[in-house]
């Protein structure tokens, strides 16, 4: 039974809390946000030291500057508890978003007020109007130069009648604000003394939890978290009925079977902290223990009278790429986990919280099959793993096919950019390789030019990269999945060959010095290398192999010091998220705790040449 499908007496409004989510393009301000309330709310204290963007507590996160997994926070103001999910921005991160939106009322739309609505805004848009949450429209970074926050009213305005959304939606509330100098305001004119008119747009506009307490438990799980004392934890919005600590409840699993146990821990947040509760009711966001294996979406009921919610539907991947067991040469080196058994377990692990994540058997019993929603979250997951003391080898990322009606078809991607005026040649010429389509193309006041792009999935491998050296680093890209269109032809992505070693030894200045003419270098005089190890980038479309670790013979007839005056250029580093866009078909990338390595697949070179005779 539903709570549409209640009678209006089992109805109850909890004026005490609201629950909302933060939403926003990514880099729109919502971390930053966040800890603006966290202050104004009088979570900290008034001479404690809290480090900036404070919800974003993972190392990547600060070291990315971008939140990769949502969090919750609980403030107090004016008698009523304020529950807030600080959501990821970028789109490979969307599941996230996702599975949040079921356990909110409302949502704050965050839209910087210079770069108005942008392609993640319109996502999260979407998907808050699918759940028929109330949004309250925040223009933030109003204090920036160039900002136009009228402008951008209106654009969310359009956004929103594009997007379809009903009409007590389209009526929607908005808020000026600037994050990082800690103020809201109802009108840009005004002047600003704190975030109180956030606050009272919140407990105004963001409906209260409307339950039924009278009615058996049930709460989908939509948040999952570990904790070496509790074990697995889990949680999400009661929905309707009570929860107690002890109290014995059901859980009904995503395959449909159902399993009782006991409650062993029973929490809410206040701040950013966890406190115990004695009990709770619905509307609350809660974190429990007490069952091992829990997985997103499943169904929290009660025991004697046990219902399902539907499952969460999450938007399906659209890039692969296979984790293979690292066998090189110097496998478990500096990495503690390198058997196919660590690698499944791993990734086993990461699936049952990882919503937007598939893995998949091959052909391979050394090999695993990984979809996400983007090589970026790929990359983050390879990181973290690597971080861990995983070793792990991974294949060039894919896009994923399907037939559509007998046709062939490939994932479509809305790109969109903002470059200067000189960039535009070469931007819509490396577009149009990459077989991206414009869509339209505008300038704004700044003199920046919008460029927007329907671009296959498989054209966008490695662009980010291509594109900051374009623009000298000063373009802005964010891009979006739209729909599956037809396959739209080959796309030749990398142009140059590969350095492959010869030998297996440590490299020197001598064998390095007469091949940096004709070749790009990734590794340095001293470094040791393995037979089959890329170890540079050739200047033409063919492979080369070299004996890079080749020494210069000593003999009387030349001097000792000589060597020093041989110019090595520096070695090319690649952060990961660069290194996966570079892996050749036939190639591997090693990924281990100290360090990135390409390498062919087939190391040695007369297997390799076998192979391609078989071939």
């Amino acid at each position: 039974m539903s709570i549409a499908e209640l009678t209006p007496p089992a109805i109850n409004v909890r004026e005490d809390i609201r629950n909302l989510a933060i939403i926003a393009h990514v880099d729109h301000g919502k971390t930053t946000l966040v800890d603006v309330i966290l202050r104004e709310s009088g979570t900290f204290r008034s001479n404690q030291v809290v480090a900036e963007r404070v919800m974003d507590s993972n190392d990547l996160e600060r070291e990315k500057g971008i939140t990769i997994l949502s969090k919750v926070t609980a403030v107090h103001y004016n008698g009523a508890k304020i529950n807030i999910f600080d959501t990821p921005g970028h789109s490979d991160f969307g599941g996230e978003v996702e599975r949040i939106l079921k356990s909110v009322d409302g949502v704050l739309l965050l839209v910087d007020a210079c770069e108005g609505p942008m392609p993640q805004t319109r996502f999260v848009l979407k998907k808050a109007l699918e759940q028929n949450l109330q949004p309250i429209v925040v223009i933030n970074k109003i204090d920036r130069p160039g900002a136009r926050p009228w402008e951008v009213v209106d654009e969310v305005l359009e956004l929103f009648i594009e997007m379809g959304c009903r009409d007590e939606q389209l009526d929607f509330p908005y808020i000026f604000a600037s994050g990082i100098a800690g103020y809201a305001i109802n009108d840009p004119d005004d002047e600003p003394h704190g975030i109180e008119p956030l606050f009272k747009t919140i407990l105004q506009h963001i409906p209260a939890p409307r339950v039924a307490m009278d009615l058996p438990l049930q709460l989908q799980v939509t948040m999952l978290d570990y904790d070496d004392h509790l074990g697995r934890l889990f949680g999400g919005k009661v929905l309707r009925g009570h929860l107690t600590r002890g109290q014995q409840v059901a859980i009904i699993k995503r395959d449909g079977t159902l399993d009782r146990f006991g409650l062993t821990r029973v929490m809410t947040y206040d701040g950013l902290h966890r406190s115990e509760a004695d009990e709770v009711s619905a509307g609350d966001i809660v974190l429990l223990a007490g069952y091992p294996e829990v997985q997103i979406g499943e169904t929290i009921a009660d025991a004697t009278q046990p219902e399902s919610l539907p499952l969460i539907q999450i938007d399906e991947p659209t890039v692969s790429m296979d984790f293979v067991v690292n066998n090189g040469p110097w496998a478990g080196r500096s990495g503690k986990y390198v058997t196919m058994r660590n690698l499944s377990a791993r990734l086993d692990r990461e699936i049952k919280t990882n919503v937007s994540l598939r893995v998949e058997p091959t052909g391979s019993p050394d090999a695993l099959n990984v979809s996400g929603r983007g090589e970026l979250q790929l990359a983050i997951l390879l990181e973290t793993m690597r971080r861990e003391g995983y070793e792990v080898t991974v294949s060039k990322p894919r896009a994923i096919t399907r037939t559509v009606d007998g046709v062939l078809c490939e994932p479509i991607e809305e790109l969109t950019l903002d470059v200067s005026d000189d960039a535009i040649g070469t931007i819509i010429e490396e577009v149009s390789r990459r077989r991206g389509e414009m869509v339209s193309m505008a300038k704004d006041e700044g003199g920046n030019n919008r460029l927007i792009f329907e671009v296959p999935t498989r054209g966008l491998i490695g662009f980010r990269t291509d594109f900051l050296t374009w623009t000298r680093g000063l373009g802005l890209m964010s891009r979006l999945f739209k729909e599956y269109g037809p396959y739209r032809g080959d796309i030749v992505t990398r142009t140059r060959g590969s350095l492959v070693s010869k030998e297996t030894g440590r490299t020197t200045a001598y064998a390095i010095a007469p091949l940096q003419e004709r070749a790009t270098f990734f590794i340095s005089p001293g470094d040791e290398v393995y037979e089959g190890q890329v170890v540079g980038e050739n200047s033409r479309s063919e492979d080369m192999v070299v004996n890079i670790t080749k020494a210069k013979h000593a003999t009387n007839m030349r001097s000792s010091t000589e060597d020093a005056t041989v110019l090595i250029t520096p070695a090319r580093q690649f952060m990961l998220e660069q290194a996966l866009s570079f892996i050749g078909d036939d190639e591997l990338l090693e990924v281990t705790p100290d360090a990135l390595r390409f390498r062919k697949r087939i190391l040695r070179e007369m297997d390799r040449n076998l192979a391609r005779r078989k071939a």
